[in-house]
């Protein structure tokens, strides 16, 4: 009975011991994979904020988007169903009523503003409409960072595990547009793999000579995306956004935010509906 007993205990111990990182970050790329493929039986409610702020903190541009989002097997369909405007000329702000917008030849905000949008919140290749080279979770993303097991503990509820990571090279320049740039941290679900919470910071730096030479240079640029459990397996991102500062040609800066929040989650194959609201804060 005691060799018996020894030996329930010693299986018990070895279930419960924290697997190492590289265990964790596969299980972790494996599920997502699962829970981005289960996502293409519902649809759901976007809803876009994007500012445009000036150095003295007076919005300069603005837009509120919503949009009903469809995800399928390699991207996803959006449908805008409700759209307003606003730019500041002249100390009065002005509407309009559609994306893309110019109310003059050169209109560096609108320009920005589109252009962040598009990279940030309506790439083509992430399968949530989320840029996919920001949160570095699926397996290829995976194979091009470092990742470390930082502590276990609990979080919003849950046990999980705190971890971090980074580039596994120094980003260079010619990383910016789809490479390894982006540094933070992620709340990974002890039970399921899957991601709560990850934030992230920008790990390259501009240049010193574009800085100098042209004055141009991202600040304070960074990124968080929080995800909710709605069936063994589906995981959604219900919260997203991010704020930095932009300075361009030295006389041009801008702190630009942008806040995403998904609801009203349904099944396509079923007149069902996910009870799970993200309040406004």
């Amino acid at each position: 009975m005691k060799i018996l007993w020894l030996t329930i205990m010693a299986a018990a111990a070895a279930w419960g011991q924290t697997p190492d990182i590289d265990e964790i970050m596969r299980r972790v790329a494996l599920n997502q994979a699962k829970s981005q493929d289960l996502r293409t039986n519902f649809v759901y409610h976007q809803r876009q904020a994007l500012k445009m702020i000036r150095s003295n903190k007076k919005v300069a541009r603005e837009e509120h988007r919503e949009y009903t989002i469809a995800p399928q097997f390699r991207r996803v369909e959006r449908e805008l169903v409700s759209f307003n405007g606003r730019y500041e000329f002249k100390g009065q702000y002005l509407t309009y009523d559609k994306p893309g917008y110019r109310y003059k030849g050169v209109d560096l905000d609108g320009d920005l503003l589109d252009s962040l949008a598009d990279d940030m919140m309506h790439d083509k290749n992430g399968k949530d409409g989320i840029s996919n080279d920001l949160f570095p979770l699926t397996y290829h993303r995976q194979l091009k960072y470092d990742f470390k097991l930082v502590k276990t503990g609990e979080f919003r509820g849950s046990k999980a595990y705190l971890v971090r990571f980074e580039p596994k090279q120094k980003p260079k320049t010619g990383d910016i547009e789809g490479g390894a740039v982006w540094k933070g941290e992620a709340w990974i679900d002890a039970d399921e793999y899957q991601p709560i919470q990850v934030a992230t910071s920008l790990a390259w730096k501009m240049p010193f000579v574009v800085r100098t030479m042209l004055g141009t240079d991202f600040h304070g640029v960074g990124f968080t995306v929080t995800y909710q459990k709605f069936a063994d397996g589906l995981w959604f991102p219900v919260t997203y956004g991010g704020e930095f500062d932009i300075k361009g040609l030295f006389f041009y800066r801008r702190t630009m935010t942008i806040n995403m929040v998904n609801s009203d989650f349904r099944r396509t194959d079923v007149q069902s509906n996910v009870a799970y609201v993200v309040e406004d804060k």
